[in-house]
């Protein structure tokens, strides 16, 4: 890799350690420690201030549908709170803070269900409308602190810090903030109001080695680095700021804030459950050999939805992971989706997942996928999710595979459907079980320069379901590997972007030394 001089490096690390978190603005506060709710409007159930430790607002009965509405017409606003769950009247119960109220019938809510889990919903009038639900420890009788966030059409609940839920809504774009009982009785106290504009991660930033969370060198080889879709390649951080990071909260509250930003993740982070979303313009970097992520996965990509058909202009754009190992993700460790774009996954270390370790799909493109080490694990990577995606997926999935090391994972290395051209090149596979590359569903598959050791079906556009066009090409076969079974023409690569093929007898050698973490 390029050198970098130590004076810059020093620089960036002073720069992070100095570096004032933005602090939001209070928009409004009630402590209820002056004894009243006074400038909270009430629609059912039975609100008073009572002493629950320290004065708090309390709704009492079960048997209605209880709202409190405070403040005015704030835009993007969080909304903040201590909730203590009382009891429930049967199911779909909960106890919620609310966002951009136009009414007491009217609102974004974030509850504390009497199933023990947290959901992200909306009331337009009728039953509440369940957006998003998520995994969190809710006990009746204790205090949690709830936050509800609505920046743009981004929703994003927090059950004690940690985010629990995110949706994308555009109905109410603005109102109150609120506290709801819906057919439950809660105690609330400490709601805090402020705005949004500024980073919501920790102002604490650890302390980090000079020069170990320097952004990437270069820019990627492959369709991450084409001029397309309005994005001219996959840049840096896009010019943005660099935080730190060392908790699954500063975590998921970076990697989920608008606007360019580096976060660089300090050692091993536990997430909640699920796949956990990545807005534009970020740059995931891990420190070291030792960072990474645990327990929950990354989703880079808007809620799917079938019914769209062309890339939205607020498609989630100019992504780059880099130098994380995966594990234990309860979903997909990485997923792309909804025509994602200029997406650059690069020298990182996945094994022991749940579904894939890098699936791409629903019309994603321009996405480059390099020098990462893939183990321990069967589904490895998707390009392409369904044979019925035509109407997203065709003349998209361009993705660029290049110097990944497909450690013994049986299939999907990838799997492709519809996507052309899909560029293999200069890959080390061993002992893949089951096949190496599958080019299915009219996909056009370009695979060059890569080296099999005992891959019995190294690459195939027959193996399951309609079958794909494949090119192979200037490949090493050893170790009993088998031979392609190839038909048909793919567009070429290089009429995109150029790149230069490494000899193939060298790529073993070159990407065990050289791919997954601690390599950059």
């Amino acid at each position: 890799m390029p050198f970098i001089a130590a004076a810059f490096a020093t620089a960036l690390v002073t720069a992070l350690l100095v570096m004032p978190s933005a602090s939001a603005a209070t928009l409004f506060s009630d402590d209820f420690q002056d004894g009243d709710a006074a400038g909270w409007s009430r629609s059912g159930g039975s609100w008073s201030v009572v002493t629950d430790g320290s004065p708090a607002y309390r709704q009492s009965g079960t048997s209605a549908d209880a709202r409190a509405l405070a403040g005015s017409g704030w835009t993007d606003q969080a909304v903040q709170a201590r909730v203590k769950p009382i009891s429930y009247n049967g199911s779909g119960r909960y106890a919620a803070v609310l966002a951009r109220a136009q009414s007491t019938s009217s609102y974004y809510f974030l509850g504390l269900t009497n199933a023990g889990t947290a959901v992200l919903g909306k009331r337009t009038g009728g039953a509440p409308i369940t957006l998003a639900t998520g995994s969190a420890t809710i006990t009746p009788g204790e205090w949690h602190t709830v936050r509800l966030e609505a920046f743009g059409s981004t929703l994003r609940g927090f059950v004690n810090d940690v985010q629990v839920a995110t949706a994308t809504d555009t109905t109410f774009a603005s109102g109150r903030a609120g506290l709801a009982g819906y057919y439950a009785s809660a105690t609330f106290d400490d709601v805090l109001v402020t705005d949004l504009g500024g980073p919501t991660v920790s102002p604490t930033v650890p302390t980090i080695p000079p020069g170990s969370c320097l952004p990437p060198a270069g820019s990627p080889v492959g369709f991450a680095s084409v001029n397309a879709w309005g994005q001219n390649g996959t840049t840096v951080g896009a010019g943005g700021p660099t935080v730190a990071v060392d908790t699954a909260a500063e975590f998921l509250a970076a990697i989920g804030q608008q606007g360019p930003l580096t976060v660089c993740v300090l050692g091993t982070i536990t997430l909640p459950s699920g796949m956990h979303n990545v807005t534009s313009d970020k740059t995931i970097l891990g420190v070291g050999a030792t960072s990474g992520l645990t327990g929950g996965g990354l989703n880079i990509g808007l809620p799917a939805d079938d019914s769209i058909t062309t890339p939205p202009a607020n498609a989630v754009h100019n992504v780059i992971i880099r130098n994380l190992t995966f594990r234990g993700a309860t979903d997909d460790s990485i997923n792309v989706q909804m025509f994602s774009h200029h997406i650059w996954i690069d020298h990182n270390d996945l094994a022991n997942g749940y579904d894939g370790l890098i699936d791409i799909k629903r019309g994603s493109s321009y996405i480059t996928v390099s020098w990462n080490h893939t183990h321990n694990h069967t589904k490895n990577m998707l390009l392409g999710h369904d044979d019925g995606n035509a109407a997203q997926d065709v003349g998209r999935l361009k993705v660029t595979y290049h110097h990944n090391w497909f450690d013994r994972t049986p299939q999907r290395n990838p799997r492709v459907r519809f996507g052309e051209p899909v560029h293999v090149f200069n890959n080390y596979y061993v002992y893949n079980t089951d096949v190496g590359v599958a080019c299915q569903a009219d996909a056009g598959c370009l695979v060059e320069g890569n080296y099999f050791e005992r891959v019995e079906e190294p690459v195939t556009n027959s193996y399951a379901g309609p079958s794909g066009r494949c090119v192979a090409r200037n490949n090493v076969f050893t170790d009993d590997s088998g031979t392609p079974d190839c038909s048909g023409t793919v567009q070429e690569p290089s009429t995109y972007y150029s790149y230069t093929l490494a000899d193939p007898t060298t790529i073993k050698t070159a990407v065990m030394s050289g791919a997954g973490v601690g390599k950059i």
